[in-house]
């Protein structure tokens, strides 16, 4: 018999990838046991039905909680947020676990970590201290690390900030961030691999695509989409692959818009809702640049040295490698930021670029905290004032 219940929440497919190795962690070990609670995008046809890839990978999920509205609106995402608050106290009561474990800064993760709050579990925080202006996922996942007794940050900075937070310092690890753990232990696909594996020819220039809705912004979603595939099309000899949003405000406007850019060039263009982790870092390897707004252009990209263009406020705030260019959402500025990526003296730079969020291993790391850690009087919070 197991001596420590851990659960591990996920809601999305880029969130699970990110877990992937923290779950393998806990799973193997004989002394903890692995429960597994889905929830968000993981049961909409709409992104792909992707808790069957959690069970192709031969994980038990012991709760799936369906929360998701057929709605991109603020009243639609905030009824979507109480459905899964109810469904977590149901499931917290079920599992009764010794400690959750959150990922992030999505609003079916805040409602987790609401429903352990009340219901007097541990939570350990995964990503917490980062700063994102352009999205409400700042103030959540601000609000997540109040709701939360373990800390494990990407970088020596966001712990800090943690600090800065309240949160005693003994219990804010930084190990790095934990999607390096997947460049460093997934064995990537040969560009005739992933040719294959997609359907999808490669061609001499490729753009990796991604682009979410900034859920701060009164700026029509639209105007921003428009403006990246005109962009796009600035270079017409260029191989596209796309990877679609994830539910978000906003969010069904992008998806409408990228299947009608994708289905009028389909030999140039590549959309699909989820390309799975092992897919997707090796589309990363093998493109030219990066492209749109979301964290894996700011926290794996330069890991391979790979040039990312990150456009408009979603990522303001973040910690950024040299190889990192910062635009606007304007059809100028994000085709001059594509011909800089690609002039010859920029590449020669990439030569240099690092990684400013460790070098992985980081899964094991927090398994180990969360395996050792004294939980008796974790629930009582002092605020650590900084001096």
């Amino acid at each position: 018999m197991a001596d420590r219940k851990i659960c591990i929440v996920t809601g999305t497919r880029a969130e699970y990838g990110l877990l992937y190795w923290l779950m393998r962690e806990i799973n193997e070990d004989t002394e903890l046991e692995l429960q597994l609670i889905a929830t968000g995008t993981h049961f909409s046809s709409e992104f792909g039905m992707t808790y069957e890839q959690i069970e192709q990978d031969g994980f038990v999920i012991n709760e799936k909680i369906e929360m998701l509205l057929s709605s991109d609106s603020p009243v639609g995402i905030t009824k979507s947020l109480g459905l899964a608050t109810i469904g977590f106290a149901d499931a917290f009561e079920r599992l009764k676990p010794d400690v959750i474990v959150l990922l992030g800064d999505r609003y079916e993760i805040l409602a987790a970590a609401q429903a352990a709050l009340i219901a007097r579990i541990p939570v350990a925080h995964i990503s917490g201290g980062e700063t994102t202006e352009g999205v409400i996922d700042e103030a959540i996942r601000h609000s997540i690390t109040k709701m939360s007794h373990f800390h494990f940050v990407g970088a020596e900075e966001y712990r800090r900030r943690v600090i800065q937070l309240g949160e005693q310092p003994e219990r804010v690890f930084n190990f790095g961030d934990i999607g390096l753990d997947n460049i460093k232990r997934i064995k990537l696909l040969s560009k005739e691999e992933l040719e294959k594996s997609i359907g999808f020819s490669l061609g001499k220039l490729n753009f990796l695509v991604t682009y979410h809705p900034e859920s701060l912004s009164h700026r029509d979603p639209l105007l921003a989409v428009q403006a990246l595939f005109e962009a796009l099309d600035a270079f017409p000899a260029a191989k596209v692959i796309i990877t679609k949003p994830n539910a978000d405000t906003g969010s069904r406007v992008i998806l409408e818009k990228i299947d009608e850019y994708a289905k009028a060039q389909p030999d140039r263009v590549f959309a699909c809702t989820s390309l799975g982790q092992v897919r997707y870092l090796s589309a990363m390897s093998l493109c030219d640049v990066v492209i749109g707004n979301s964290s894996s252009g700011i926290i794996e990209a330069p890991v391979f040295q790979v040039p990312t263009i990150n456009i408009g406020n979603r990522q303001n705030g973040r910690l950024k490698a040299d190889s990192i260019i910062d635009c606007v959402d304007s059809v100028e500025s994000i085709t001059l930021s594509m011909y800089k990526a690609l002039s010859a003296n920029f590449q020669q730079t990439l030569t240099c670029v690092t990684s400013v969020y460790g070098i992985g291993n980081t899964s094991e790391e927090i398994k180990n905290v969360l395996k050792n850690a004294e939980l008796e009087s974790i629930l009582i919070k002092r605020f650590y004032d900084m001096k």
